[in-house]
């Protein structure tokens, strides 16, 4: 069968030639069935042009109308420093970090770039043996005794932690949630996703703000004498997790003097922490946009619990950001409208407090949609997960939200994917996840491209892109964003660009007309490397449909797997000459792929 992006070539060009037959006169050939020629091309051409129109209503041909996009990466105009805002990951499950499958991803993470990655986790302070289940994870790190005397204990936490520090990465530390031995609510406390609410006895507040600070205090003091000084004031710590929903089953107060506790007790353990929240939901709703503004408030002028002083300490201001795919006809619909306009929400709360206008923001959840725990398999929306689509949704919205930041003026510091993997599973479930049974999704192949950009970030101006107003106001719907960014290093500029549409439907692939200008003059002659995912590229998903969608593939079937699942080159490294400080490029860009390319001398 073809590639349905030839199929509509072939669409196109059968219909365009029957009707150019049509338009000229020609000799009927002689048969029962034939009597007027002329009448006949008329109904023939009727009966095409019916066709053409109904394509043409369905989507499909307007959609495969070529297209042509002249792009300019202009070496000599820079944005200033390139930041690595796509460098933070999360999970829900804390006991996955040192499976094997869990401790090759995270390597595989720390590898991205040579700047450090983050990790955030749920389910630090959650009761249990250390089992791991959809949404769930362990580390009993406090228990009672029969008098109520606290028991500490670090065992599975330090699992956790020693596969961090022994692979290079840095954690988002999550204080929570709450060990059963002091929640008020204690029973039932172990969920079992997805049969019933997940928001059981680790959701409640403490019985004693006393044991919870003590709880907190031991428990930085324990990291910090594990790791040292030096290694645990590079970390970040917060607070909770979406305290505006049933994450928290607590009222609003009662969140703020959970926050007020345990960061004087992180402070009190490590005082040059930096510390942060609330992490709320969304602040596309009102109820998640009036807690962040109530819980900034709060820090800002409001009595702190812990101290009684006015104010709580806050480095950071961290919030979540989702988009809202749907199904179409079939066809998923991305939302990346709903994301972007959660984030220019956010942004306009924290800038509209003076005191808070220059702190960093993170967003600590940002994606596609919310459940990365619910499979395509029974949320047929989230069929974007395994193939380019995901990858060219992630890094379109970055680009985007970036766009956003410096238009709001706002200090972004970054953005944590709640994406990593899971176990005991079927082979590309439609889990959001960055790896499926030990093998790389194409989204982690846009996570390598991203860590290849750095230096300093170019001015890149192109004729296809989609602006965040528009954004904001349509989605990505009536024209693809076709852009790039690009970096400069020491003899080497990075340009990462893709072809991204809400509407995940047949499109003809996009011609690309790159010119990189301003060019030192001594340079005359340039390397180029050329990267890509697409469906036939750094694309396991694919690789593995054509083996047949094996349930349990065999050790040279998951060998081959793992192949396709690296970043591929498009072709062979050319050498190209730079022409009067310029060099121009050209090549097709497939609907949700993802280009790299690399340029040094």
């Amino acid at each position: 069968m073809c590639k349905r992006l030839h199929c509509l070539e072939m669409i196109g060009m059968v219909l365009r030639g029957v009707l150019r037959r049509y338009e000229r006169p020609t000799r009927a050939p002689r048969s029962a069935w034939n009597g007027d020629s002329n009448r006949q091309r008329k109904l023939h051409r009727a009966g095409v042009l019916s066709i053409v129109s109904l394509l043409w209503s369905g989507g499909l041909l307007a959609q495969a109308a070529a297209t042509a996009v002249n792009m300019q990466v202009k070496v000599d105009q820079e944005e200033g420093l390139s930041k690595p805002i796509w460098n933070s990951f999360g999970y829900d499950e804390p006991n996955y970090t040192y499976s094997p499958n869990g401790k090759k991803l995270l390597g595989e993470l720390a590898a991205l770039s040579p700047l450090p990655v983050y990790i955030r986790t749920h389910n630090l302070f959650t009761s249990g043996d250390g089992s791991a289940s959809l949404k769930w994870g362990s580390t009993n790190v406090y228990t009672e005794d029969a008098s109520g005397k606290p028991i500490y204990d670090w065992t599975i936490v330090d699992r956790i932690f020693d596969t961090y520090q022994e692979l290079g990465i840095k954690p988002l530390v999550e204080l929570g949630f709450m060990p059963q031995a002091l929640s008020i609510r204690p029973e039932p406390y172990r969920h079992n996703f997805p049969e019933g609410s997940i928001y059981t006895g680790w959701s409640y507040p403490p019985k004693s703000d006393q044991k919870w600070a003590d709880l907190v205090f031991r428990f930085v003091r324990h990291l910090r004498e594990r790791y040292g000084d030096v290694t645990t004031r590079s970390w970040l710590w917060e607070v909770w997790n979406e305290p505006d929903v049933g994450y928290w089953k607590g009222t609003q107060e009662e969140y703020f003097k959970l926050y007020d506790y345990a960061v004087d007790a992180v402070l009190r353990a490590l005082p040059d922490a930096h510390v942060g929240g609330p992490d709320t939901t969304g602040p596309v709703g009102n109820n998640a946009a009036e807690f962040l503004r109530v819980f900034l408030e709060h820090c800002a002028h409001q009595r702190n619990y812990a101290t009684g002083k006015t104010g709580a300490p806050l480095h950071f201001i961290s919030f979540h950001a989702k988009g809202a795919p749907t199904l179409e006809n079939g066809r998923v619909r991305m939302g990346m409208r709903h994301q972007l306009a959660a984030i220019q929400r956010g942004f306009e709360i924290v800038t509209s407090f003076p005191e808070w206008r220059d702190t960093p923001i993170i967003l600590g959840e940002s994606d596609p949609e919310g459940c990365a725990a619910c499979s395509a398999e029974k949320h047929p929306e989230n069929a974007y997960r395994n193939g380019p689509l995901f990858a060219s949704y992630t890094v379109a919205i970055l680009n985007q939200i970036d766009a956003l930041a410096a238009k709001e003026h706002v200090n972004f510091q970054g953005a944590v994917t709640w994406s990593f993997e899971f176990e005991n599973q079927p082979y590309f479930a439609g889990f959001r996840e960055l790896a499926s049974n030990g093998i790389d999704k194409p989204v982690l192949n846009a996570f390598r491209m991203l860590g290849l950009l750095g230096g300093r970030r170019l001015v890149v101006d192109s004729a296809g892109a989609v602006s965040a107003d528009e954004v904001l106001k349509t989605g990505v719907r009536s024209r693809p964003d076709i852009n790039a960014m690009a970096t400069r290093q020491e003899r080497e500029i990075t340009i990462l660009a893709w072809n991204y549409h809400d509407d995940d439907v047949p499109a003809v692939a996009t011609s690309v007309s790159l010119s990189v200008t301003g060019m030192p003059p001594a340079v005359k002659q340039v390397l180029v490397e050329h990267f890509r995912i697409d469906d036939s590229h750094s694309n396991a998903f694919a690789a593995w449909q054509r083996l047949g969608s094996p349930a349990n593939p065999s050790a040279d079937e998951y060998r081959q797997l793992e192949d396709s699942a690296q970043l591929q080159q498009l072709a062979s490294p050319q050498w190209r000459k730079a022409t009067e400080s310029q060099i121009r490029l050209e090549f097709t860009l497939p609907r949700e792929a993802l280009s790299l390319l690399r340029i040094t001398w």
